[in-house]
Parts: structure tokens; sequence; C-alpha cells
């Protein structure tokens, strides 16, 4: 967001190098000839930390972010610092008009700053004041001044307040759109958590579960690896449920959840489909062995005893596997050939591992159809 300002920095660079140049010229004034260069250098400045930064993205380390952020801040800064010392200049000239024009930029620059970077509260307080504040300043201190136009002091006095009333009232909004924000960040986080995680379990639902595959796969086919879609169902779970009653079955779900993260390696995946399903993607495989191995894991984790408010249950778990790229590239065809294969093991006595076969995936494409 805030590297997405180009036109903002360039429009008001060029109105203030204008601004600051043309009064330099007419009345021959080398301050506001220095403020004319100095704007010119410090807008094309600011586009070159903007053009470097989109040069450099993706960025997605912290440090590097912040480090990006400090740069946008002092480029802020600066201008902000050239804007009040335009206006406090424009002060010793005692042109009306030009001094309307650079209070007018005063406002301008407040009011975009507060609009566009109020979610980063400090850059855009910081900057608000050290536009306003010396001006206003300015203001007061050329109100005592004694000059022969009529009400000088008196409407000097006014403008000072006016800039110091709108300085404290661009405050209270960059609180309440900065809030704002946060709210709606926040919201839009948690809709996104509640999209692609089971509220339950907290693992990765479904389509979380489609978008690791993807990136997954494409990684396996670059390294020539394989994948591993293990279907897990849990034998004896209805009976817990029927027995215990539903909270029951929700603790043992959600104890099952954390077995499965204790056993899957860090690339890996493991989701909930619904019930007492579970997914296991497991990355990286150079031999269907090494499925077989973390599925015999699986099942003796959780076949480990489980405790629910201080009674103890049992249960244990079978599995299916299907192996990208034997039995096809697309999840949904990957899990029906497991989940066929899952059928075999409970049908074999339960607890049991089975490795999806061409009859298993042609019972699913016949069962798809």
């Amino acid at each position: 967001m805030l590297f997405s300002m180009r036109l903002p920095i360039l429009g008001m660079g060029l109105v203030v190098a204008g601004v600051a140049g043309l009064t330099a010229f007419e009345w021959h004034d080398p301050v506001n000839g220095a403020l004319a260069a100095l704007a010119l250098i410090l807008t094309l400045a600011r586009l070159l930390v903007l053009q470097l930064y989109w040069r450099d993205r993706p960025i997605v380390d912290d440090a590097q972010l912040r480090h990006w952020e400090r740069r946008y801040a002092i480029g802020n800064y600066a201008f902000a610092l050239l804007l009040a010392a335009l206006n406090i200049n424009a002060l010793t000239i005692h042109q009306p008009l030009l001094h309307l024009i650079t209070v007018s930029l005063v406002f301008s620059f407040g009011a975009g700053v507060v609009s566009r970077i109020s979610i980063r509260p400090v850059i855009c307080v910081v900057s608000l004041l050290l536009a306003t504040v010396p001006t206003a300043a300015a203001l007061a201190v050329h109100a005592f001044i004694p000059h022969g136009a009529e009400l000088h002091s008196e409407l000097f006095a006014i403008e000072a307040l006016l800039v110091a009333m709108i300085t404290a009232l661009s405050l209270q909004t960059v609180a309440h759109l900065y809030r704002s924000a946060v709210v709606h960040h926040t919201a839009k986080h948690d809709l996104a958590q509640l999209a692609r995680y089971d509220a339950l379990t907290g693992l990765p639902n479904r389509l979380l579960l489609r978008e690791r595959f993807r990136e997954s796969s494409l990684a396996a086919a670059q390294t020539e690896t394989r994948l591993a879609v293990h279907f897990i169902d849990l034998d004896g779970f209805k009976g817990i449920n029927d027995r215990h009653g539903h909270p029951a079955g929700d603790s043992v779900l959600q104890q099952v959840a954390r077995r499965l993260e204790g056993i899957i390696r860090a690339d890996d995946t493991v989701a909930r489909l619904g019930g007492d399903e579970f997914i296991v993607l497991q990355t990286d495989v150079g031999h269907g062995d090494e499925a077989e191995m973390l599925a015999r894991r699986i099942i003796k984790q959780l076949s480990a005893p489980y405790e629910v408010e201080g009674e103890p249950m049992r249960i244990s778990a079978s599995v299916g596997i299907a192996m990208m790229p034997d039995y096809g590239r697309d999840l949904e065809e990957l899990l029906s050939c497991a989940d066929a294969a899952l059928y075999r093991s409970k049908g074999a006595g339960k607890a049991r591992v089975n490795f999806c076969t061409r009859e298993d995936a042609a019972s699913a494409r016949l069962a798809a159809a």
C-alpha cells in the first residue's frame, strides 16, 4: 500500500517545486529557489525508492520489509519538513495569495497521508506533525509582528489556530482509520481461516488441502519425486460417540489431530475431510516403502490409548495409500483411489494399511461415473 503512491508523490512534488520555483523567479528569492530544487531531488529520490522496492519483490523477510518501510518514512518526513520550510519562508514575502497556496499544500499533504497511510500510524502522525506544527508556530509568531494591514495579528492568530485544530482532527481521523483497518484485516484473516481450516481440529480442510497439493505436485514434478496420499479412517470411533457422547468424540478427534501433526514433517500436510476421516499428504517420497513406514507409524500412534475427562478410550486407524503419479495427478482421483484401498484395509480386520491397486483405481473411476 505504501509503495503504490507514485502518482500522488509525483503530483505533489511537481506542484511544490513549481510554486517554489515560480516565486523564486518572480521575487528573486534564493530560499524558494533552493526549496524548488530540493523538492525535485526529493521527489525523484522517493520515486526511486518505490521503483527499487518493486524491483526486489517479493519480499517475505520481516527485517527487509521494515528496512523498506523506514526508507519510505524518511522520504515522507523530509517532504513534510520541506512543506513547513516553504510556508515559513512564504510569510517573509508578504504575498497573501502565495501564503494561501502554501498553506493549502500543507492541508493537501496532510489529507493525503491520513487517507492513504493511516494503516502505518507512526509514519502518518510524524509526517503530519512535521508539516503542520512548524507552520502553525510560524503563523502564531507572525501574528505578533507589527504590520500596517488591518486585523493582521488577529487573522494570522486565527489561521494558526485553524491549522492546529485541523491537525488535531486529522490525528483523530488517523486513529479511527487505523482501528477500522485493523478490524477489517482481522475479520478478513478470520474469514480466510474459516474458509481453509477445520473449526474443530484447526487442521487444513479440503480447500487448503487442494492448494497444498497443487504446490507439492509442482515441486514433485521438478524434483522427480512422488507424493503419497494417505486416507485415514478411525476404527471404533462411532462407538465412542454412541457410548460417551459427541463432546467426548470431539475431544478424541482433537487429540488425533495433534498426534498426526506430531508425526508428519514440516513439508507434509495433515487435513481433516470431515467426521473421522483424515488425510496426510506426504511429499518427497522416493520409494513406496517410505509411505508404508509413515502409515504404520500413524496406525501405531493413533491406536495408543486416549483419555477424556479422566476416562481411558481406545480406537485404532486404517489407512489407504495412493501414490502420485502412479495413479494420477489429480487430487480427487488420488483420494478416491486411496479410499478404495482404505476400504480393503478395514475389511481385512482394521488397523491395516493397503496401497491403491489398478483394481482400486478402476473401481474408484466406476463409482465416480
